[in-house]
C-alpha cells in the first residue's frame, strides 16, 4: 500500500463521521481527483468506503487482508516483523524469501516477515504440497540466527510454541503440538512449519521458518483426502477469526521464545514445549526412511530427537520422521 492511500485511510480511521474529498485533499495537499484514485484503492484493498456527494468518505470496515499497515498496528515487536512484504498470491513464499535473501544482506532481512494471502506452489516438510488458499495464514519468517549451530533446531520447536499459545489465548482452544512440527486442534491438524537453513560448513547464511495456519478455510474446500485430518480455527470457533490479530499474536510469542533461544535459555524452550506436547506419553508409530515400528514416545532430548520406548523394551532415538498417535 502506498504511503498515499496509507494518509488517506489515517484520515478516514480519525474522522468522527464523514469527511468531504476536498478537505482530505487540503489536508494531504493533493487534488480530490488523487482522493478519489487512493480511495478506489483502499477499495480494492477490502476496505469499506461509503461515498456520498452530499457528505463525502466514511470508513463503515477494515480489511481482511493481513496487509503490513494493519498488522503494524497490532505488533509491538523489536524487530520480528517490523520489515513486511506481502502478496495476494505467489508460488511460495520460502521462495520469494530465498531470492530475496541471495540479493541483499541476510543481516538487514533479519525478522523479515514474508506474507502471502494465497500460495500456489507451497512445500512442507519432506518436499510435500503445503494446500495454501485464500483465508489461511501462509508467512515465513527471514533470520540471521546467532544461535549455535546444534541449538538451530529449537528455532521450530519456539515457533511450534509462538502458534500454540497464541491460538490459546485469542480463541482458549487447547492447541497441541505434534512432534515434529504440526499444531493440533483435537485430533486434526490446524497448522505447522518448516525451517529451512543456508548452511556451509560451520556457518548459516540465513535461516528461513515457514508457518501455515489453517484460519478461515472452508473445510468444504480442502481436497478430499485431508478432510478427515485438517480442521481450521474457523470451523473450530463456528465464526471467521481475525487473521491480523492473531498474525500479531504469534510474531510477539514467536519472538519472545527466539530471545530466549539467543540468551540460551534452552531448558525454558524444552520445558514448554514438553508441555504443550501432543505426542508425549502417547503410544506412536514411527516412520523414518529406513523402518516403521511402534512404542510409546517418553521423551525428547536436548536435540530435538524424539525418544520413544519400543515394545521389546529397547529405546529408540527418532532425529526425522512421520509420527503417527494410535
Amino acid at each position: 500500500m502506498k504511503d498515499t492511500a496509507i494518509n488517506v485511510l489515517k484520515i478516514l480511521e480519525e474522522s468522527p463521521g464523514p469527511i468531504s474529498g476536498e478537505r482530505i485533499a487540503e489536508q494531504l495537499g493533493i487534488t480530490r481527483s488523487a482522493v478519489w484514485k487512493q480511495v478506489r484503492e483502499l477499495r480494492r484493498l477490502g476496505y469499506g468506503i461509503a461515498s456520498s456527494r452530499a457528505e463525502g468518505y466514511r470508513l463503515e470496515s477494515t480489511t481482511s487482508k493481513l496487509l503490513p499497515y494493519e498488522i503494524h498496528k497490532r505488533l509491538r515487536t523489536r524487530f520480528i516483523g517490523k520489515q513486511i512484504r506481502h502478496f495476494d498470491r505467489t508460488a511460495s513464499t520460502s521462495w520469494v524469501a530465498k531470492q530475496l535473501a541471495s540479493e541483499t544482506d541476510p543481516e538487514k532481512l533479519h525478522g523479515m516477515v514474508i506474507i502471502a494471502e494465497e500460495q500456489t506452489g507451497g512445500v512442507g516438510r519432506l518436499g510435500r504440497a503445503w494446500v495454501s488458499p485464500a483465508g489461511g495464514i501462509w508467512i515465513t519468517i527471514v533470520l540471521k540466527p546467532k544461535i549455535p549451530l546444534d541449538h538451530l533446531f529449537m528455532i521450530t520447536m519456539a515457533g511450534a510454541i509462538a502458534i500454540a499459545r497464541a491460538i490459546r489465548k485469542e480463541y482458549n482452544i487447547s492447541a497441541l503440538i505434534k512432534w515434529p512440527n504440526d499444531i493440533f486442534a483435537g485430533d486434526k491438524k490446524v497448522g505447522g512449519l518448516l525451517l529451512e537453513l543456508a548452511a556451509e560448513a560451520d556457518t548459516v547464511h540465513y535461516g528461513l521458518l515457514g508457518i501455515g495456519i489453517d484460519a478461515n478455510i472452508s473445510l468444504a474446500d480442502l481436497p478430499p483426502n485431508l478432510k478427515d485430518t485438517v480442521t481450521s480455527l474457523e470451523a473450530e470457533v463456528g465464526h471467521e477469526v481475525d487473521r491480523v490479530a492473531l498474525l500479531a499474536r504469534v510474531l510477539r510469542e514467536f519472538e519472545l521464545r527466539y530471545q530466549q533461544l539467543e540468551d540460551g535459555e534452552y531448558d525454558s524452550i524444552i520445558r514448554e514445549w514438553k508441555s504443550l506436547s501432543l505426542t508425549l506419553d502417547q503410544r506412536v508409530a514411527i516412520r523414518t526412511i529406513n523402518k516403521t515400528f511402534e512404542g510409546v514416545a517418553i521423551d525428547i532430548d536436548d536435540h530435538g530427537a524424539l525418544i520413544i520406548r519400543k515394545d521389546n523394551g529397547r529405546i529408540e532415538r527418532v532425529i526425522a520422521g512421520d509420527c503417527f498417535q494410535l
